[in-house]
């Protein structure tokens, strides 16, 4: 009865669902699922108890000076327990192992509901996030390397940790802040490789980058980013600069940097983002250097849109597309891995009426869903050092980006998760934008496609899978990195690439056939774009008639809060 009235007072209007992603109603069900089959129920049960048994003798163990190894086996990539106490001191010791059993026993109620794969999946994250809410780690009393920092300050830290909780309730929806901005801005320190704004519409800016080298490329590049989050992690620091990297290795460049939506634009569809967006970029890139051709850098969602827009141009017979990168990016959403927890029918129903109310889904609730997908890195771990230790967060150029969030349009977002998420239309052939059915099957074009290994965003095989379906030639590059410090990506001891000349049918078989090499994709992608460049020009002038210099670059879309 109570979740009926819910639904009805949501119809009108008068609530938001506050559990958008069903979480909620998954645990419920994976907590009765356990309750109608009580072997598997009974069988944790057991196990669990045993492990703490386990662990209560170990504990006396330990106490007497024997180093007796407990039931729970230590994760080496869970940084949380690496202070020394947490393995010296038997109290500690127990309340690490009481903890991982308890979690372990958490997560397979998940597994023992017997729930469906939507279900089953939604309980698993959010059972996961609370138990590694509630990790003893999260809490001054047991994590002993706070402790010892607020002996060490005299409990200063401990002051300035309650200042940071406070600061965060009253200024950051409750939430640790992630990093320091104030030594960062735009147009200075971030997004700062010279441009001018050479085109604005009621939805994006064209920025056209100077030219850093005496002759350039003939053939211009146009860089197609998301419009979640800023343009300018395609141009993010000096030195860690893709743009500035394509640049200086003579290339004229141009990106767009897209309106921050909000409720005037709710009704702006995907349509309006292909000819509006990065179809008008294509019209201004044409008319100021007078190529016939123009090769396209598509990131994460810009990518699929440059796929789109390549789809629905060779449609009508346009070939201005040349070669085409894509970088993080996916057209194949059959296996959209972590994501696809929040992008099932009914959880995209219920955020459709959410952002029919506000007419756009706000940039917090975004990054909520990212931070979700990876807690103990982008929540928990700034609980422990902003709240706990006192520390301030760190001042990192990354992070600056990713706190520059944006909102989506209702209209818009929402076709693009059902289109994309819920039906995946793209690659059936079923997608149709502008009054045209696009077919992957038309492109012919070159493509260039780089996934990071850890990308948790855009899995490296759904990656991949974009060879199944074009007919041109293809460059599969897999990097080390996650979704964006994979894009972020400058030549380093650290970076590592994989290359092959072939794209067999599965992904783990190209892999195995694959070459590592050291350093930075950044140095191959060089390689690649120069031999399908054209020959070396004089640099094309900075804007032209049509398409007057409005300003410097980063220009006024970037700075839209």
């Amino acid at each position: 009865m109570f979740e009926k009235a819910v639904q009805a007072a949501e119809a009108v209007g008068f609530i938001d669902d506050p559990d958008t992603a069903l979480f909620g109603r998954a645990v419920a069900s994976a907590v009765l699922g356990v309750a109608r089959h009580p072997f598997k129920g009974t069988e944790l049960t057991y196990r669990v108890g045993s492990e703490l048994i386990g662990t209560a003798l170990v504990t006396v163990n330990r106490s007497l000076g024997l180093s007796t190894p407990g039931p729970m086996a230590i994760d080496p990539k869970d940084r949380r327990f690496t202070d020394p106490t947490w393995e010296d001191n038997p109290a500690y010791y127990a309340i690490r192992q009481a903890y991982l059993a308890l979690r372990q026993y958490a997560l397979g109620s998940a597994e023992a509901a017997q729930l469906d794969p939507v279900a089953a999946r939604k309980a698993h994250v959010a059972l996961e996030f609370l138990a590694d809410a509630l990790a003893p780690t999260n809490f001054l009393l047991t994590n002993p390397a706070a402790l010892k920092r607020a002996f060490e300050t005299g409990g200063r830290s401990v002051v300035s940790g309650l200042w940071n909780f406070a600061d965060d309730v009253l200024h950051n929806n409750g939430r640790p802040q992630q990093v320091d901005r104030t030594p960062f801005e735009v147009g200075r320190n971030l997004a700062a490789t010279p441009s001018r704004v050479v085109h604005r519409n009621d939805l994006i800016e064209v920025l056209q980058y100077l030219p850093q080298t005496e002759q350039v490329h003939q053939i211009p590049i146009l860089c197609s980013p998301p419009w979640i989050n800023k343009y300018y992690i395609m141009d993010l620091a000096p030195g860690r600069s893709f743009i500035e990297w394509a640049v200086q290795h003579g290339h004229t460049v141009f990106a767009i940097s897209y309106r921050n939506p909000d409720r005037t634009m709710a009704d702006t569809t995907m349509d309006d983002y292909l000819i509006q967006g990065l179809g008008t970029a294509l019209d201004v890139v044409c008319d100021i250097t007078g190529s016939a051709k123009v090769h396209v850098v598509g990131l994460c969602l810009g990518g699929a849109m440059t796929m789109m827009t390549a789809a629905y141009l060779a449609s009508a017979g346009d070939d201005r597309i040349g070669a085409i990168t894509l970088l993080n990016a996916m057209v194949d959403f059959a296996e959209p891995g972590p994501l696809g927890t929040f992008t099932d029918p009914s959880t995209v129903a219920i955020l459709e009426k959410k952002m029919a109310r506000k007419g756009y889904l706000d940039g917090t609730e975004m990054s909520g869903t990212f931070d979700m997908l990876r807690p103990n890195d982008l929540i928990f771990n700034y609980v422990v050092s902003n709240w706990l230790m006192g520390q301030s967060p760190p001042a990192f150029d990354l992070l600056a980006w990713n706190a520059d969030s944006t909102r989506m349009p209702a209209r818009m977002h929402a076709f693009y998760l059902r289109a994309c998420y819920v039906e995946n239309r793209f690659v059936a052939g079923e997608l149709e934008l502008a009054g045209r059915r696009l077919h992957l099957g038309d492109l012919s074009q070159p493509l260039y496609i780089v996934a990071a290994v850890n990308d948790h965003i855009v899995p490296w095989k759904s990656s991949y899978a974009t060879t199944d379906y074009v007919g041109g030639p293809v460059r599969f590059v897999l990097s080390s990195g996650g979704h964006i410090a994979g894009v972020v990506n400058p030549p380093n001891p650290k970076a590592w690439y994989m290359t092959s000349d072939e794209t067999p049918a599965a992904p783990e078989e190209w892999r195995a056939g694959a070459e590592k090499h050291p350093g930075s994709w950044w140095d191959d992608w060089a390689v690649w774009s120069a031999e399908r460049g054209g020959q070396m020009v004089d640099p094309p002038p900075v804007g032209g008639a049509e398409h007057r210099v409005l300003g410097e670059g980063p220009g006024e879309y970037v700075r839209l809060q």
